[in-house]
């Protein structure tokens, strides 16, 4: 039996956190709070945050959504479930720092029930956490790595399972690399019960300001120029092109009639494309497409 009413406080309780811990961070600047409604069941609360110290600009949402016909984009395991009542809540947080020695990153987590023909409410978790470095620290992967593995502590085998899962799933087939370095990825989850399931995603909620915050306040007062600037630009173009066409959490917003200015808050203030762009043999930027943009397993390497 699911409890809606404990993972919807937990999810407004995590939003509320993370919020405070970047604002910490940033040192500044301070999250705008945009409330919202929709016109067929539901709403939330955008909190983006612009021109800070730390954050060039991010946002950590929360929202809780209902509506007559599931979209397929919701669930890949029980594909019989599309098109059925359902309700779903979940927290998305994407930051785009100013510096591009730190990385950007990402978090989400969500919780569905859907309601099948004639028989029990269907209730499922999903989310996870993953890097995108432009000027990788390899310390820093690793950090990433064990604080991800520490949160998978109380499910055995997740932490393999599920970081294969998210270099599956965050990677750019029209590009042929990773979208970063990874981290964790699950869906569908409702086994062996309520309980651990709701444990395990309060886990991974709990771990992601541990895995992120030591590498930022590392890499914010790295200097950098023009050059790696023009980089960051080029790389956050790709984040840009996965968002908007492979992204499942892109299309369940847009296809359920979502706000979109909340659910396109994943996307970075400026960023370029440059025609035929290749990095120049042994530069830092080779480095990354050469070491990094591919599954690694980087605990077991180290």
């Amino acid at each position: 039996m699911s409890d809606r009413v404990a993972v919807r406080a937990w999810l407004a309780g995590l939003q509320e956190s993370l919020a405070e811990a970047i604002e910490r961070a940033d040192g500044g600047a301070r999250f705008n709070r945009d409330r919202w409604e929709r016109l067929d069941g539901g709403g939330g609360e955008s909190r983006v945050l612009k021109d800070g110290a730390l954050i060039e600009q991010g946002g950590v949402n929360f929202s809780e959504v209902s509506g007559t016909s599931l979209p397929a984009s919701a669930t890949h395991e029980r594909p019989a479930l599309a098109g059925r009542p359902f309700s779903a809540m979940g927290v998305s947080l994407v930051l785009h720092p100013r510096n591009p020695h730190v990385p950007t990153t990402h978090l989400n987590l969500r919780f569905f029930i859907a309601e099948p023909a004639g028989s029990e409410p269907v209730w499922w978790f999903g989310g996870g956490f993953d890097l995108t470095p432009y000027y990788p620290v390899h310390e820093d992967v690793l950090h990433w790595h064990r604080t991800a593995r520490d949160a998978c502590s109380g499910i055995p085998g997740s932490y393999g399972k599920y970081k294969a899962w998210c270099d599956r799933y965050f990677f750019l087939p029209h590009r042929n690399e990773t979208r970063g370095v990874g981290g964790l990825f699950f869906d569908d989850l409702n086994a062996p019960s309520f309980e651990a399931c709701f444990g395990f995603a309060r886990k991974v909620g709990e771990a992601f300001a541990q895995a992120w915050l030591p590498i930022a306040d590392r890499r914010r007062k790295t200097p950098f120029g023009e050059r790696e600037r023009a980089f960051q630009l080029l790389r956050r173009g790709r984040y840009v092109e996965f968002n908007l066409v492979h992204d499942r959490g892109t299309l369940f917003g847009l296809q359920t009639g979502g706000r979109t200015e909340s659910i396109l808050m994943s996307l970075p203030p400026l960023v370029r494309w440059e025609y035929g762009w290749t990095p120049a043999p042994g530069s830092p930027e080779d480095t990354l497409y050469r070491e990094y943009l591919r599954p690694r397993d980087w605990l077991g390497e180290a």
